[in-house]
């Protein structure tokens, strides 16, 4: 477990330094008219997008309040995958080591939710 937060902090600092360098270096709509063009772009944000909602699924299937759900997924649909990595390492740390309750989040324990012991 203590490996999986040491990837993901690392995951996340990597995204930070990248989006640094894009806000400092870049400019977005300008690069943007550029690339829209492409079919390789339009690949790669259907690739982005889809992976938003998977794991903006895992995150409503796991917590309990839809209200900090939503919260989430949008924040992960403005920050990627920086925002994923802090999100699951946020839910490895609440998880105690325990693998089923990082999947499950707030569903761990509840009825036919848990493997037997």
């Amino acid at each position: 477990m203590s490996r999986a937060i040491i990837v993901l902090v690392i995951g996340f600092f990597i995204m930070a330094a990248g989006i640094t360098y894009a806000l400092i270096w870049g400019d977005f709509f300008v690069e943007l008219k550029i690339m829209q063009g492409l079919p390789w772009f339009h690949l790669s944000m259907l690739d982005l997008y889809v992976g938003f909602l998977l794991f903006g699924g895992w995150i409503l299937f796991r917590e309990k309040s839809m209200g900090i759900a939503l919260v989430w997924i949008l924040l992960l649909l403005c920050l990627g995958n920086l925002l994923a990595c802090l999100y699951a390492a946020f839910a490895l740390a609440r998880s105690q080591g325990n693998w089923q309750r990082f999947w499950m989040g707030d569903r761990f324990g509840q009825s036919g939710m848990h493997a037997p012991n």
